[in-house]
Order: C-alpha cells, then sequence, then structure tokens
C-alpha cells in the first residue's frame, strides 16, 4: 500500500473512532485476562473489570469440571476458562447472532438461544462453575452511558429491565437446576446491585455470598457456593 493510501486508511479509521465506534471494533480484537480476543462489529466489548470475575471462576474450576458461561458475547470470560482448564468441558450461551458467530471466531463452544434452554440436559446438576455478564443497566439508565456504547454497543447485552435485574433473577432462579451441590454461580452486576443479588442467591439455596472487586477495588459482581 502506498503513503497515500496508507494516509487515507488511517484517516478513516480515525474518523470511525471521533464518532465514537468501539475502538475494539475498529482493531477486530481486545485485550482480557492477558488473552487476545477477537471483537466482530456489533458485538458488545468485553470489559478489563470483568476480570476478577473469569480469574476467580477459572480457580474455582476442576480440572476436568464443566463450565457454563451465559450471555457470552465475544466469549472472553468462556476463553479464560478454556485456557486455564484445558481439560474440562467449557459451554457458553447467547442469545444475540452476533455475538455467536464472534464467540466463535473465538473458539469458543457456544450454543444460540436464551440462557439454559440451549444446553444439553446431560449437563443439568452437573455444572461445577457458572458464570455469566448478563444486561444489567437499568433501563432508565441507559442514557447515562457513555456515547460510544448507547450510539454502537448493541442494547440486548445492556438493558436489564426496571431494575437492571430482569436477567439476573431469571438466571439464579434457574441456575439451581444446573449448578451441583458444591458448585459456584458468579455473576457480574452493579456495584448497587451486589447486595441485592446476593439475597437473591441465598434465598435461592446458595450458601454466603462474597462480592467480587475489581483491580480498582469497586464491587463487581457476586459469587456465591451452592449448598
Amino acid at each position: 500500500m502506498d503513503a497515500a493510501r496508507t494516509a487515507d486508511a488511517l484517516e478513516a479509521l480515525l474518523a470511525r473512532r471521533v464518532a465514537g465506534e468501539p475502538l475494539a471494533w475498529i482493531t477486530g480484537r481486545t485485550a482480557f485476562c492477558g488473552l487476545e480476543v477477537r471483537v466482530n462489529l456489533g458485538t458488545y466489548v468485553p470489559r478489563w473489570q470483568s476480570e476478577a470475575l473469569a480469574r476467580r471462576a477459572a480457580a474455582l474450576l476442576p480440572a476436568r469440571g464443566v463450565a457454563v458461561d451465559l450471555c457470552t458475547g465475544a466469549g472472553s470470560v468462556a476463553i479464560v476458562l478454556a485456557a486455564a482448564c484445558p481439560n474440562a468441558v467449557v459451554l457458553a450461551t447467547e442469545l444475540d447472532p452476533v455475538a455467536v458467530a464472534c464467540a466463535r471466531r473465538n473458539g469458543v463452544r457456544v450454543l444460540q438461544g436464551d440462557l439454559f434452554a440451549p444446553l444439553p440436559e446431560e449437563f443439568r446438576g452437573r455444572v461445577d462453575v457458572l458464570t455469566a455478564v448478563a444486561p444489567y443497566v437499568p433501563s432508565t439508565a441507559l442514557d447515562r452511558l457513555p456515547r460510544d456504547v448507547t450510539d454502537f454497543e448493541p442494547a440486548l447485552a445492556l438493558d436489564g429491565g426496571k431494575d437492571g435485574l430482569d436477567v439476573v433473577r431469571r438466571i439464579v432462579a434457574e441456575s439451581v437446576d444446573w449448578v451441583r451441590p458444591g458448585g459456584s454461580s458468579l455473576l457480574e452486576v452493579g456495584s448497587d446491585q451486589c447486595h441485592v443479588v446476593a439475597r437473591m442467591l441465598e434465598h435461592a439455596g446458595y450458601g454466603p455470598p462474597t462480592v467480587i472487586e475489581d483491580a480498582d477495588g469497586d464491587p463487581r459482581g457476586v459469587w456465591a457456593p451452592r449448598t
């Protein structure tokens, strides 16, 4: 490519970024827990704030265990789990077909469908580690997100309903049929939602929950063992 064409290409990329398009869409990739994750146009971009949840989940997954990652998006959490435990079974589910295609590009074994619905019945009651970065932003708060999020990233990955917990409630309620006693569920939610989700998990049949904090020390989710 000659200098003029290179300059034009760089100018086009810069214009996309100035317009607010996520950097990961422009480069086609991002880093997550030190691993490269491909990010297709139209796919929710993995956040570094989710890395603490992914690392905790990887530490809990037995070497030959079973992990399920719901709402996998590009598949970042599932990638970390598979890298940490290459002999484990790592399954993911995702409703958005664009994200499904992206996760498959990343080598994730992803099943398209709503939450637990597409999982093979043979894994019911056998899951060692369940993870989910589900949509948890209250519908009324969507307009307060950064422009490159609201203008570009899919609302399906963000909008959690009136209080942000519509999908999370379903995950907690249905998880008890899939997570084995002694297994764990790890759910990312907003810092002001952690105490609510902790109570949900306890009422559903989980043991004492632990708040997951990101690298800045901010609450980012809840982990609880299944009793």
